[in-house]
């Protein structure tokens, strides 16, 4: 799965929220998932219409529970 949306803000019709992280850290670097690369510490999974859910700055509860 890659669920990094990097697209210009004008060609989307929906509202995009930041990554807390990157907010924090004043970066753009920090991607929830990569394909095939990484999952983000924080990424908590998807919720139904494709809404990301992050849990930044808490540790993920669910990581270790598949």
């Amino acid at each position: 799965m890659d669920i990094d949306l990097v697209t210009a803000p004008e060609k989307i019709h929906w509202k995009q929220d930041k990554c807390p992280w990157n907010i924090a850290e004043n970066t753009d670097k920090h991607k929830c998932t990569v394909k095939n690369v990484s999952i983000c510490p924080y990424f908590c999974g998807i919720e139904y219409l494709d809404k990301v859910l992050c849990c930044y700055p808490y540790k993920n509860p669910y990581k270790g529970k598949e």
